[in-house]
């Protein structure tokens, strides 16, 4: 994905800030990303190395057993799966946050400098580290004590991407079907994110996504699939984390760690009401409410087009998702147009409005989306390497 971003250099970004949005990447099958190629850098090397061993040693401080992420890096061992999701949260978060210092300390550019920050599942913590709400020592503490759990609970989870070639989908439709699956007693299936007016995210145990999909097909007539992930997956951001007590225990982890009586330092949009909701008091309450209410990946997409966003500073190892969702909103509205005569939409850019019946039906009221294809993306950990130190 990396490669199919754009480049920029220092002085396009610095000038572009106040029209930017950092976006902080979750868990991921793949963690690695450029980390050891930023570990090996004889100008970033140092800081990199700092906040990896402080993130280990949280990490260890909480799992009770030995944890080295700057060996595990240098070595290019990437994640074996769930087995690793504790110290896999802890690479992220810790990369993350060095990003960021990287960006602040040699290139002079920082955080509150931009427009808008977002994070998708971990990353939204990683954000409220960046943004001065909290320490990363702190913050890092209540994800990482529930890791086992969440990871534990995975075991019979299955993640399926529901999504529809035809109309918006019926979210409130959607969600009466997986409590009516989850009633039967056989599993548990919830909405985890949602990716678009069209698609979304489930995580199901046991059989429940099968059911769904047998179901499915009766309740929307119109061309609807279901595509599974061969992957396991921490079912976070849905109701499945009820049954280990998570969401519960996150609260009362939240409620005794220092911070969280600090604004961000910019606006933070949040994947739990899609809008920049954060302020002094209520962050205990939103990470509360982030464990097990499901993402609203469009909703946060479309209030950063709102707001004017142009630019978007990918922060992470090898961002996938956030990327992946910004170059399909693009494809969708240029294919949409037709790509070209962005002022001229003549009978045969409307002719193929109708192959896209979810799109055609929010492009008049939602006109934000037509500045997707002008958004640029940039991959920090790339733009980090390309610049002369």
């Amino acid at each position: 994905m990396a490669n199919h971003l754009d480049k920029a250099d220092k002085g396009h970004l610095k000038q572009r800030l106040g029209y930017a949005a950092f976006a902080f990447r979750g868990y991921d099958i793949a963690n690695l990303g450029r980390t050891p190629e930023l570990l090996q850098h004889p100008a970033y090397g140092a800081i990199v190395e700092l906040h990896l061993r402080q993130a280990g040693e949280v990490c260890a401080e909480v799992i009770r057993r030995p944890v080295d992420l700057v060996s595990r890096i240098r070595e290019g061992r990437e994640t074996r799966g769930l087995i690793d999701y504790a110290e896999d949260v802890a690479l992220i978060v810790g990369v993350e946050v060095a990003h960021m210092k990287l960006l602040e300390e040699f290139h002079g550019i920082s955080l509150h400098q931009a427009r808008q920050a977002m994070g998708y599942s971990l990353g939204e913590s990683a954000a409220l580290m960046a943004a001065g709400v909290y320490e990363m020592r702190d913050l890092l503490r209540v994800p990482l004590a529930l890791a086992n759990d969440c990871a534990a609970l995975a075991d019979d989870v299955t993640l399926g991407v529901f999504f529809s070639r035809g109309p918006v989908l019926d979210l409130d439709t959607v969600q009466r079907m997986c409590l009516e699956i989850t009633q039967q007693g056989k599993g548990t299936i919830g909405v985890s994110t949602y990716l678009s007016p069209n698609s979304l995210l489930l995580l199901g145990q046991k059989e429940a996504l099968g059911r769904f999909e047998t179901l499915m097909h009766k309740i929307f007539p119109e061309r609807v699939y279901l595509r599974r992930n061969p992957h396991r997956w921490p079912p976070l951001h849905t109701p499945i984390t009820w049954q280990r007590a998570i969401p519960n225990r996150a609260a009362v982890l939240l409620q005794t760690i220092p911070g969280g009586f600090t604004a961000p330092s910019l606006p933070i949009v949040s994947m739990v009401t899609g809008e920049a909701s954060y302020d002094e008091v209520n962050s205990r309450e939103m990470l509360h409410r982030w464990v097990d209410h499901p993402q609203r990946l469009w909703d946060v997409v479309y209030t950063m087009l709102a707001n004017g966003i142009d630019t978007v500073v990918h922060v992470g190892p090898a961002p996938n998702l956030l990327p992946a969702t910004f170059d399909r909103l693009k494809i969708n509205i240029q294919t949409q147009l037709n790509g070209k005569g962005w002022g001229k939409f003549g009978r045969r850019a409307i002719s193929h409005m109708a192959r896209r019946p979810w799109l055609t039906r929010l492009l008049p009221s939602f006109t934000a989306l037509f500045r997707a294809p002008f958004v640029k993306q940039i991959n920090l950990e790339d733009w980090l390497l390309e610049q002369k130190v």
